[in-house]
């Protein structure tokens, strides 16, 4: 397929990073050298992978958390054997004062932010109900441990930790099967969740949900496969795949992992 034909397959916001990757598969091919990705959504990956098979490039995805969602991509030439060592991550724990203070992911992440790192440097933050980690390019750990020492008013220290003591994370995602009309972000979300309609509208309105880490406020948005949907207070969703045939209803099949925030 031509790479100008490939564009319709895809949402117009997602053009950009279509066309970084061809960028990188074009280096891969040209240099014959691997190019590793910055942390990339499940959306992002799904699309580097589609593309990347399509050209015949070889790929492996990583991230020390174990099913995280967020990971980094190599994309390599057939000579090159990767090693856990290529993908430069490192995993930091958060000390501080568990028995008196809180955080909360918002918090942390945007701690991080408001030191100036960008988005896609960050993998996935996890907690087993007291403790946190996260997991960031392994060439920006010294920055941050330097520059974040609060988050909001705790005071917090940055620690390097080994991938085997990596947190088991408190809520664990559970595969769930419904069947749907169709793929616009209110009547999924809606649901999911067994909300009407109308909520389900009002928390796109209220700029409640985001898609792929981005805010939507278009209530007709289309889900795609590997969109990931954050529901604020409810929790959060994958859609990983569509079934082949509709229901005797001419109703969609589509199975989604659901992780919900804990009660």
């Amino acid at each position: 397929m031509k790479e100008e034909n490939i564009y319709q397959h895809f949402r117009c916001d997602e053009h950009d990073f279509i066309q970084h990757s061809f960028h990188l598969l074009q280096q891969v091919t040209d240099n014959y050298a691997p190019q590793l990705t910055y942390y990339l959504n499940p959306r992002q990956q799904y699309i580097l992978q589609t593309l990347a098979q399509q050209q015949k490039i070889s790929l492996l995805s990583h991230s020390i958390i174990n099913n995280a969602e967020r990971q980094r991509i190599l994309l390599y030439p057939d000579y090159f054997v990767p090693t856990i060592d290529d993908f430069q991550q490192q995993l930091l724990s958060i000390d501080y004062a568990y028995k008196f203070e809180k955080l909360t992911h918002r918090q942390i992440l945007g701690a991080v932010l408001s030191t100036g790192i960008k988005r896609e440097l960050i993998g996935d933050i996890v907690t087993d109900g007291k403790h946190w980690q996260l997991e960031v390019c392994s060439n920006i750990k010294d920055y941050l441990k330097l520059q974040l020492t609060k988050i909001g008013r705790v005071k917090v220290t940055l620690r390097e930790q080994d991938a085997a003591k990596q947190l088991l994370p408190i809520n664990q995602s559970v595969d769930k099967c419904i069947t749907i009309t169709s793929f616009r972000l209110d009547n999924i979300v809606s649901n999911v969740y067994n909300i009407s309609r109308k909520q389900a509208k009002q928390l796109i309105h209220n700029k409640k949900i985001m898609v792929n880490f981005a805010t939507v406020e278009q209530s007709d948005y289309q889900l795609q496969i590997s969109d990931c949907v954050s529901v604020r207070n409810f929790g959060r969703f994958q859609l990983k795949d569509i079934g082949e045939n509709k229901t005797k209803k001419e109703r969609y099949r589509i199975n989604l992992s659901v992780l919900c925030n804990k009660k």
